[in-house]
């Protein structure tokens, strides 16, 4: 008699302790500057409904990609198709399945306080362009697609003097500390939660472009089911309306 009331004892003992470590859980998530606004929100969310924190590391895609072939320790990452592809190659995330969370347009940001502009049609973001002082765009793949975007207006070369390009987080400076006519080109995102910068709108028509972004599970990640968990919570309907309102779609 006293060792079956034992047994169950110790079980129930086993199974809190266990309950309190997965509660206790921490994830490390390497991801893509521009879904930062968006997937911190998704990181609380999760957080709340599972007790699990979510460590956000932000970086450019290529940074990212860097850091984790130089060895950085994460659990899971989200970065643009291409580099995912590469790290899979290399074996340092899972070459299996590789989820879609979503994708990212291109618009333009002025000062808070400057008028709005009309950037609706192709000929209106013409115009707003060389109205402005400066015009900042970073040097990563969306500051390359906005400098073919440039080209198809056939304003480019007119621009050049204007053009200043930075950092993907550097390109609100010369906005805030401009006179109220400059202008940042970037993912719809940043501009849309950055203080003090006014979100003019994206890209019109067939001049707008998309980065997308893709999840993955580090090999050398020590809690492989909580990362999987969490990767599957992204594409969740939760999760989607929780990007969208912040800029991803």
């Amino acid at each position: 008699m006293r060792r079956s009331v034992v047994v169950p004892t110790v079980l129930m003992a086993a199974l809190l302790a266990f309950a309190g470590t997965a509660h206790a859980a921490e994830l490390k998530v390497m991801a893509d500057s521009p879904l930062g606004p968006a997937l911190s929100k998704v990181a609380d969310l999760y957080r709340q409904e599972t007790g699990t924190r979510v460590e956000l590391a932000l970086a450019p895609s290529p940074v990212v990609k860097q850091k984790i072939e130089a060895g950085e320790a994460a659990d899971v990452v989200l970065v643009q198709p291409d580099f995912a592809e590469e790290l899979a190659k290399s074996g340092k995330v899972s070459a299996g399945d590789q989820p879609m969370i979503g994708r990212v347009g291109i618009g333009l940001g002025a000062r808070s306080d400057s008028p709005d502009r009309d950037i609706s049609t192709s000929d209106k973001l013409k115009q707003t362009l060389l109205a402005a002082d400066t015009l900042s765009f970073n040097k990563v793949k969306s500051g390359d697609y906005f400098a073919t975007v440039l080209e198809r207006l056939g304003i480019a070369e007119t621009l050049k003097p204007k053009i200043i390009r930075t950092s993907p987080l550097g390109i609100f400076d010369p906005v805030l500390k401009g006179h109220g006519n400059d202008l940042a080109a970037g993912t719809i995102p940043l501009i849309a939660t950055t203080p003090g910068i006014k979100y003019l709108g994206p890209l019109p028509g067939d001049l707008q472009d998309y980065l997308t972004y893709t999840a993955a599970a580090l090999t050398s990640t020590r809690q492989r089911e909580a990362a999987e968990h969490f990767i599957k919570f992204l594409t969740s309907p939760k999760a989607k309306d929780v990007f969208a309102a912040n800029g991803v779609d």
